[in-house]
């Protein structure tokens, strides 16, 4: 993906749409996250690449990730009730497949992130960063705080969305369903309902915007720092 210009085959390009459909999915699905699923296929990096300068980067990068955002609308909007279908008839399994694969992609992932070299800091960041998901996390759980749907919970609803892309391990159905806000804003995604739509959108840009340049900064200097800190967070998964 890097300065690179070469031609996909069609079977590379179905394979694309696959793992973008995996990856809305689980953008959607409960106690998964779109953005653990994009850093198992490797795609994480190019998209926050994209993301964080999309002029300089267009050229070299749209045309590869065309199929994956093409897969991640159908994976999101279309097939999401289908997959529901199997984790409410078939849930163990359904479940297990996705843990499975990602606790099969850590060791892979451990190594990448030595990659530069590890330092005191790496494993610093490593504690740090699972501590804070389990606190976050634990602490949702036991909340009871439940928000109205309206304009501005569902610009929340958005940041949350764009959040479990760019920090994967923070799956945004872990965030809003302690808030009461999960079944509301994907029912009206699903009924294309832009009250619901439009500020999840802009919630979601705005994310993107703000914190995608900030997190492609951090991985180009702080190579290992960072890549510890996103292993943390993908074993909040099988865990």
């Amino acid at each position: 993906m890097h300065n690179r210009r070469s031609h996909m085959t069609p079977a590379q390009f179905v394979f694309r749409i696959f793992q973008g459909a995996l990856i809305g999915l689980g953008a959607v699905l409960p106690g998964i996250s779109g953005g653990v699923l994009s850093v198992i296929f490797g795609i994480y990096k190019p998209i926050m690449e994209l993301l964080s300068n999309p002029f300089a980067n267009f050229k070299t990068h749209v045309p590869k990730l065309i199929p994956v955002f093409i897969g991640g609308v159908i994976g999101f909007l279309g097939i999401a009730n289908l997959l529901s279908f199997f984790l409410e008839k078939y849930p163990d399994p359904s479940v297990c497949l996705f843990i499975g694969l990602i606790a099969g992609m850590l060791p892979s992932l451990f190594r990448e992130a030595g990659e530069q070299g590890r330092t005191t800091g790496s494993y610093i960041s490593l504690l740090v960063c699972m501590l804070f998901i389990f606190a976050l996390l634990g602490g949702l759980s036991v909340a009871s705080v439940i928000i109205e749907p309206n304009f501005f919970s569902y610009l929340f609803c958005g940041f949350c969305l764009a959040l479990s892309v760019i920090a994967p391990g923070m799956s945004f159905s872990t965030l809003l369903m302690p808030l009461g806000l999960y079944t509301p804003f994907v029912d009206g995604i699903g009924h294309l309902d832009f009250s619901v739509l439009i500020p999840g959108g802009i919630g979601a840009l705005v994310t993107v915007i703000c914190l995608a340049k900030a997190i492609n900064a951090l991985f180009e200097h702080f190579y290992s720092i960072a890549f510890m800190a996103l292993w943390a967070s993908l074993l909040r998964q099988p865990l």
